[in-house]
């Protein structure tokens, strides 16, 4: 219904529920087993050269895994208000309208961190008490998560080897255990009346006045060394009241709301190599330019309106519902456009402007802004 999965995907859903193929590993699970060992995957981080790990294990595994992360939601109530992340009817967007709200016509300080590698760094042996507590109700849970996240095992290149893999990024039950992981974080801040908000390892907070965000700032270095967590110093940022400041991709400042600097850097650069690899396919194959540049156009119409990716949003379903300012897509819409036409003559001058807009249109190009006033 939210768009993100394929009709193909809920059969399937459905035929395994129905033919009780989960039976055999819930019942090995509800009987004291454990999951199998996991894959550890080191993959491209979207929009950036960088990479990231990830881990996975076999697909029964994780189906079982998806349903636990769901029942999960029955403690949703335990976590503070300023946590957006795996929380039961709260989006990503609701932090940024909640800081809007917040703050109102105020004049206020921001200080904004990013947790390095946080899923993946978290100590199982700091978590484990937290989790004890937690789900009290529920040994038999606890046991489940003990067994999973003290085996250190994981496959890696085809060979099993022992390392430290915190709560295991891409694990559907990760997001819950990285909650439970700062809970004390957020109630602290909340409990001060803060104006403060966590989408998983992206923390903002707000003071009136650079005093007293330092102060905030010092508490949360003692909270990250307790739980023995490093801050990301490329995303650790401090704004003035009369800056705009940028948080899960948006910037906002007074009432406006526009995707953010880094937002457009990524994209830019994702736009940028996936042109050069076009022009070196085209040139290697002797394609035309032409179809070049309508796969440069297919490309980008599925990473912004059509993702793949089932398990996360599609990149307008991310920004649209929540900006109302355009600058920034009118500016990726451009820049876009000049590489699609760079593909039409492999260089960037004045000649490209004899591919125009109507042309690019009938290769199926969508432009942002277009598609933001229609939705």
């Amino acid at each position: 219904m939210k768009g993100r999965f394929t009709w193909h995907e809920f059969v399937d859903a459905d035929t395994y529920v129905e033919r009780e193929e989960y039976l055999p590993l819930a019942l090995k699970i509800a009987q004291g087993g454990s999951l199998g060992i996991p894959q550890k995957k080191i993959i491209n981080k979207m929009g950036t050269g960088k990479k990231r790990v990830v881990y996975s294990f076999a697909p029964d595994e994780m189906m079982i895994l998806k349903l636990i992360a769901f029942q999960l939601y029955n403690y949703d109530a335990c976590f503070s208000p300023n946590c957006y992340a795996f929380r039961r009817g709260i989006k990503a967007s609701d932090a940024i309208f909640h800081l809007r709200r917040a703050i109102g016509d105020r004049q206020m300080w921001a200080y904004k961190l990013d947790i390095h590698d946080y899923f993946n760094s978290i100590s199982i042996d700091i978590l484990l008490p937290m989790l004890a507590e937690l789900i009290a109700n529920d040994q038999p849970l606890y046991r489940f998560f003990e067994k999973m996240l003290t085996d250190n095992r994981v496959v890696y290149n085809g060979e099993i080897i022992q390392e430290h893999h915190g709560v295991m990024a891409g694990t559907p039950t990760s997001p819950f255990l990285a909650d439970v992981y700062l809970k004390e974080v957020d109630q602290y801040f909340h409990d001060a009346n803060v104006v403060y908000a966590r989408y998983s390892d992206d923390i903002i907070l707000f003071a009136p006045n650079r005093a007293t965000l330092d102060t905030y700032r010092n508490k949360m270095a003692e909270f990250l060394q307790k739980y023995q967590l490093e801050v990301n110093p490329t995303k650790e940022k401090i704004y003035a009241p009369d800056e705009p400041y940028e948080f899960l991709g948006f910037k906002c400042h007074g009432h406006d709301i526009d995707i953010s600097e880094a937002t457009k850097k990524k994209m830019k650069g994702k736009i940028k190599r996936a042109t050069m690899s076009l022009l070196r396919w085209s040139s290697k194959n002797h394609i035309e330019p032409e179809k070049a540049m309508k796969g440069l156009i297919n490309r980008f119409n599925r990473v912004f309106f059509e993702n793949d990716d089932t398990e996360t949003l599609t990149w307008s379903r991310w920004f649209f519902p929540v900006i109302n300012k355009t600058d920034g897509l009118k500016e990726i819409d451009h820049y876009l456009q000049q590489n699609i036409r760079f593909l039409g003559t492999g260089k960037h001058n004045k000649a490209n402007y004899r591919t125009d807009y109507a042309q690019l249109k009938r290769l199926g190009y969508r432009s942002l802004v277009n598609e933001f006033y229609k939705e």
